[in-house]
């Protein structure tokens, strides 16, 4: 799976981190950094990977800062992105399976890397079931389009 992987300096090191194992899984992985500990702006990242998943260029992104929180607001800008935050692998499995959630935001605060990869092993591999779900999904695709 083609995965956009993106985090400010909070999100670094655990950012690194799921890259490293995500590629030794066989995925394809694109980083779109930050590529340091300097501190940088967290929707700059945000906005590269949501618009490479939303383009439909990444199957799905990660994304990584202190909280997980900001990261899924300013994602979640972008027409297309539906970015939740995980904490849980129930929570995250349910993200995908009823709400079809293409971006995983994740707190590094709050969790190590075993704790992250286990929450992105579910998000990547859950699928979303439709149906019932699908018109929901579409009436947040409409907001969208309000203004």
């Amino acid at each position: 799976m083609k995965i956009a992987i993106g985090a400010d300096h909070a999100g670094f090191e655990l950012k690194e981190s799921l890259r490293s194992q995500l590629q030794q899984a066989g995925h394809e992985v694109v980083d779109f950094g930050t590529d340091s500990l300097q501190s940088v702006d967290y929707p700059d990242f945000a906005s590269k990977v949501a618009h490479d998943v939303a383009n439909g260029d990444a199957e799905r992104g990660i994304l990584v800062c202190s909280t997980g929180v900001g990261m899924s607001m300013a994602a979640n800008k972008v027409d297309g992105i539906r970015a939740a935050l995980g904490t849980i692998p129930d929570e995250v499995q349910l993200t995908r399976r009823h709400n079809d959630a293409n971006v995983l935001t994740l707190g590094a605060r709050y969790l190590d890397t075993p704790k992250a990869m286990e929450l992105v092993d579910v998000f990547l591999g859950t699928e979303f079931e439709g149906g019932r779900h699908a018109r929901r999904v579409g009436k947040i695709a409409e907001l969208e389009n309000e203004k």
